[in-house]
């Protein structure tokens, strides 16, 4: 039974959400430690006698717009493919798709890495070393002992001052001396020293992704600021001797928004230079914690643990030794990564490597983009129920881009109404279908990119939003969706096709391996969220009656989930051989998660065959097991109910799929990559997988702790977020709930559930209530 009564006293204050730290400097990119402001990252690896800050920026990618990307066969031979498709003539249906209905990428590109900061010290046998991110406050700090002086270094990068912003002092006067440099550009630029620093002029151009002459124009200015000692300018580096401290102040423009990136960066710093170290200190951590301190996790923790060193905690989880407060750390971190790489104010989303680009992605077959078949959805999982919804607002702007480029694919591609994207695209929004099958036909990839804006207002209620951004976004693929979906043959049902089920193949009847289909279940997922979204938004808005009928009968004509023979959920419309059993994409159980059309309480069966469908896949010989995977596994059992599976998912990303920093990659040997390559997604993924295991909410329900596992059997968490509106903090004890405090937005009747037990109650604005089981 839960009790509720009216809540009494303040809100209990956020914990520090902790920090990583490290006893000896990084000698790899898989060791230092991130920064950002949302468009200017930084590596910094705190070495002495030499420092290294890898620098990236969003913006800084090759390539530009292009209107040549579409095939001009395409929409001619669409019905000849859905003709085939319906026939079973999927061999042929395979070869004409491949002949007709790809995109090319002229001038497609890539975000690319820009040069490195170097600093060279006179110090060496450094002891007593410490390095350290801390969470709460944004800032990696480097403390050690050299030559009988202590030194430390302060590195952060100030959102509200647009800069990287590097403090060194000693506890002896004098003592501060280095060369400064900009080394290692991956494209064609030139670095100088300055008066008062450095600088470099080049452009991000590469041959790779892009036609090896377009790209943005990128200027680096690093200012240095001493007190005291003496200074000295070469041709392409700078040199400080006997100073008592120095700041180095550094800043990054880009003319990808038809800006001067000169009068950018000298904007900029001198903005900076003005505010001095302390005044850019200050207001970095007054705003990133402001972030940061909204939510705090307490999963228990293990004293033998505590005192170690983030690595050494890692290698421990890894032989198998419990650290839940490693855990909880991972949780934060992932919420730390995205207000470092995505605030209000980010000209882009998050790509594929978040905002820290380790030159790797952009210089295999996929490059540093956007993929709209997972990673960029999963980039942004954990941002509205770790109450970090404004850093979601880049990805919507990037929608209303999309909606405006995808017009033109729709049209010309499908004589459709509307908008649509596929599988991949770039900083200018491109929307063609990639260039290979298996993957370039994802024809619902926008479509599932849009149900976020819907996820936005079930979160925050904003009607404006819905109005200005939303709406006319959801409107557009959804008209989109009316006059892609066909009538299949056998039972008049509406499917999308042809498309394909991203990234997998099935063996076709007579043998084939395909991967063209018509009604592949990822499409009848997403085009049921899209039109359900919009449907709702409509109503919310009374607008376009007539648009409302015409999807409420679309919908009850799509094609129904199916059980196939292995008792598994088909991925296809039919019951095929999967061509590899082991392969990493489950796009079908999107139903499960991030959808909610199967649940083990609402549909029973289709969660048991959804359940058979994670066991086959994990099962299979060779399981592509990568970082997103675990993070996806990890979600689908907290739907299940199931916490200690969710757990073991969630550690495996730790432990097998995140390296000695915390950052999550994808495992060298899976799709082509030739070595572990940085994907932002686990990070989310796993903050999320979290969130999910603790608080639940479909817009009517409001569940605690719904998959608790056995190995947390003691702890807290403050400051969740639900659909709804909700802010909820809970506290347990023994595995049973102890108390929950939930905090309404706005007046409003919803049941809340705790195991099996639900109550139904009415919350007033503002005023919180109580609830504890008995």
């Amino acid at each position: 039974m839960l009790i509720a009564s009216p809540a009494t006293g303040p809100r209990s204050p956020a914990a520090p959400a902790g920090a990583l730290w490290y006893d000896r400097p990084a000698e790899r990119w898989f060791e230092a430690l991130p920064i950002g402001n949302g468009r200017l990252g930084g590596m910094v690896y705190g070495g002495s006698p030499a420092e290294r800050i890898d620098l990236s920026e969003s913006t800084a990618w090759s390539g530009g717009p292009s209107a040549v990307d579409l095939s001009p066969t395409a929409r001619d031979t669409l019905p000849s493919v859905r003709k085939l498709l319906f026939a079973g003539e999927y061999a042929r249906a395979q070869q004409l798709a491949g002949e007709h209905l790809l995109g090319t990428r002229a001038s497609f590109g890539t975000n690319l890495p820009l040069p490195s900061v170097h600093l060279s010290f006179n110090d060496a046998g450094a002891t007593a070393y410490r390095r350290s991110l801390d969470l709460d406050q944004g800032v990696v700090s480097v403390a050690y002992d050299a030559g009988g002086v202590h030194f430390v270094r302060e590195t952060l990068a100030s959102h509200p001052h647009g800069v990287i912003a590097l403090r060194m002092t000693a506890d002896q006067p004098g003592a501060v001396s280095f060369r400064l440099g900009l080394d290692g550009s991956v494209f064609p630029g030139r670095a100088t020293g300055t008066d008062t620093g450095v600088a470099f002029s080049g452009r991000a151009v590469e041959s790779l992704h892009s036609d090896g002459r377009t790209g943005t124009a990128v200027e680096i200015r690093v200012h240095v600021e001493t007190e005291r000692g003496a200074v000295r300018s070469s041709d392409d580096t700078f040199e400080v001797a006997g100073a008592d401290s120095a700041v180095l102040i550094v800043a990054v423009g880009t003319d990808w928004a038809g800006e001067d990136p000169v009068r950018q960066v000298e904007a900029l710093t001198t903005t900076a230079v003005a505010a001095g170290y302390d005044g850019i200190l200050s207001a970095h951590v007054d705003d990133h914690a402001g972030l940061m301190r909204r939510v705090s996790l307490d999963l228990g923790a293990e004293p033998e643990a505590v005192g170690l060193p983030t690595d050494r905690r890692r290698d421990r989880l890894t032989g198998g030794q419990r650290d839940s407060g490693l855990l909880a750390l991972y949780f934060q971190y992932g919420r730390y990564l995205t207000i470092a790489g995505s605030r209000a104010d980010s000209p882009l989303p998050l790509a594929l490597q978040g905002l820290w680009n380790d030159g790797l992605a952009s210089s295999a077959s996929w490059s540093n983009d956007f993929h709209l078949d997972m990673n960029t959805q999963q980039n942004y999982w954990a941002a509205e129920p770790t109450d970090l919804a404004e850093c979601h607002t880049p990805l919507f702007r990037f929608l209303q881009l999309l909606a405006e480029t995808g017009q033109t694919t729709a049209t010309q591609m499908y004589d459709a109404p509307g908008w649509v994207a596929h599988t991949v695209t770039n900083a200018w929004g491109y929307t063609a279908p990639g260039t290979a099958m298996g993957w370039g036909l994802n024809v619902t990839g926008g479509a599932w990119l849009a149900t976020h804006l819907w996820e936005h207002y079930e979160y925050g209620g904003d009607d404006q939003f819905l109005t200005d951004l939303a709406y006319p976004v959801l409107r557009g693929a959804a008209v989109f969706l009316l006059s892609y979906l066909t009538e299949e043959p056998d039972y008049g049902r509406l499917v999308a096709g042809p498309s394909e089920s991203p990234e997998n193949w099935y063996v076709a009847p007579d043998g084939a391996r395909c991967s063209i289909a018509m009604g592949n279940t990822v499409d009848r997922v997403f085009a049921e969220a899209i039109l359900r979204a919009c449907a709702a938004a409509a109503e919310v808005l009374d607008v376009d009656a007539d648009l409302r009928q015409r999807i409420a009968t679309a919908r009850a004509r799509l094609s129904p989930f199916t059980i196939g023979r292995q008792g598994q959920l088909q991925e296809w419309l039919h019951d095929f051989e999967e061509a590899d059993p082991a392969h990493r994409h489950t796009s079908h159980l999107c139903a499960l998660f991030p959808e909610r059309q199967i649940a083990p309480r609402t549909t029973p069966e289709l969660a048991r065959a959804a359940e058979v469908t994670i066991a086959r896949r994990q099962s299979a010989p060779g399981w592509e097991q990568t970082e997103w995977v675990e993070a996806n596994f990890a979600l689908f059992h907290a739907r299940l109910l199931h916490g200690d599976q969710a757990l073991a998912h969630l550690t495996s990303l730790v432990t097998d799929a995140s390296e000695a920093n915390l950052m999550s990659y994808s495992v060298g040997g899976v799709a082509g990559a030739a070595q572990n390559i940085y994907s932002f997604d686990g990070n989310a993924g796993g903050t999320a997988a979290i969130a999910e295991m603790l608080l639940q909410s479909d817009g009517n329900e409001l569940e605690l702790l719904p998959a608790l596992p056995a190995s947390w059997p003691n702890g807290s968490v403050r400051g969740l977020r639900t659909r709804g509106g909700f802010t909820v903090d809970i506290t347990w004890q023994n595995r049973r709930l102890q108390h929950a405090r939930i905090h309404p937005s706005r007046t409003t009747t919803h049941r809340i559930r705790y195991g099996e037990t639900t109550t139904e109650l009415t919350f007033t604005e503002q005023e919180p209530l109580s609830l504890s089981a008995t």
